[in-house]
């Protein structure tokens, strides 16, 4: 068990240094100069010069890639183009939110399509189990940007049951993080985005736990918990329940990397102010080093999250070994 994990660390390392080269690279290959922005050709060349030093535009592309580094390593990810303030200050509100939505996101859609699935395998056959198929597979073709503007018109300019977007009511004051984002407020403005996007990925879990159970229920222990007189109930969901997530929590990891894709249309739409919208922002704006960031960061909750659904394995399936 430790060496696996030394050898899954070492991974992540090796991994994470590709994904922070191919930004570093990738970002100055795009078309666009962000100099542009923010120098204006009139300034004198002293002041151009100054400004090009203020951002470390004036040295060699190898010389900027060893800097940024061994910022990276120190957790420093330069200063914004657009804001003119510390990325590592800006970062961390924006992360949080959007790990806030895509948590609530994924919980939602995990909770509802393992319990869905389950009942589906159960009630095989039956008029419930086609509608429910339907449905699904319907929100899940649908593209996310449409299916958020159909719940925008429907329950926030309709109905008016939810707000049109954003994080908080306009005026708002906090005195605290913990007050900032646990509240009635937050609460009301996270609904809706959490269940559009929730809607989109709970299919995929739903259908894999529905496969996933029907081949469960045919083995011999589900047999046997039937033999002894246990109620159907019982055995569905206490016996053959448990020994079929083990494909759901395989699709968990897959899920997540999608669903932080997803989080840049659905924070769009929704103009929640987390990591994918500023993604698309920092990208419009040419501001390499808040783009660099928030994909990077987004990564390394990628890969984290992977390497902790490994180690799930063996908690869920026994006969799982890591030599």
């Amino acid at each position: 068990m430790r060496a696996y994990i030394i050898r899954r660390l070492i991974q992540m390392v090796i991994t994470l240094y590709v994904l922070t080269s191919i930004l570093f690279f990738m970002f100055r290959f795009l078309p666009g100069d962000p100099t542009t922005m923010y120098i204006d050709a009139a300034l004198p060349p002293e002041s151009q010069e100054a400004i090009l030093q203020q951002f470390g535009l004036d040295k060699p592309l190898g010389h900027q890639y060893v800097i940024y580094l061994l910022n990276v390593i120190k957790g420093e990810f330069g200063t914004s183009f657009y804001y003119h303030a510390p990325v590592s200050r800006l970062l961390p509100p924006r992360l949080l939110s959007t790990v806030l939505l895509m948590g609530t996101t994924i919980l939602l859609a995990f909770m509802f399509g393992v319990a869905l699935g389950t009942i589906l395998a159960w009630r095989r056959g039956t008029r419930f189990e086609v509608a429910s198929l339907v449905t699904a597979l319907s929100l899940r073709s649908a593209p996310q940007f449409w299916t958020g503007l159909m719940a925008l018109i429907v329950f926030s300019y309709t109905l008016k049951w939810f707000p049109i977007g954003g994080m908080h009511t306009p005026g708002q004051q906090f005195t605290s993080v913990f007050d900032k984002y646990f509240n009635l407020d937050f609460l009301h403005h996270l609904i809706l985005p959490a269940m559009v996007a929730a809607s989109y990925y709970m299919a995929s879990p739903m259908l894999i736990m529905r496969n996933s159970m029907l081949e469960v229920m045919g083995d011999d222990f589900v047999e046997m918990a039937k033999a002894k007189g246990l109620k159907e109930r019982t055995v569905i969901f206490k016996h053959a329940m448990r020994n079929a997530l083990l494909p759901v929590v395989t699709v968990l990891t897959l899920m997540v990397g999608f669903a932080i894709g997803g989080q840049v249309l659905i924070e769009t739409v929704f103009r929640w102010p987390g990591m994918g919208r500023e993604m698309v922002l920092a990208i419009q704006r040419h501001d390499y080093p808040m783009a660099q960031a928030s994909f990077f960061m987004l990564g390394v909750l990628v890969i984290t999250l992977n390497f902790v659904t490994d180690l799930l394995y063996g908690y869920l399936d026994p006969r799982v070994t890591y030599r």
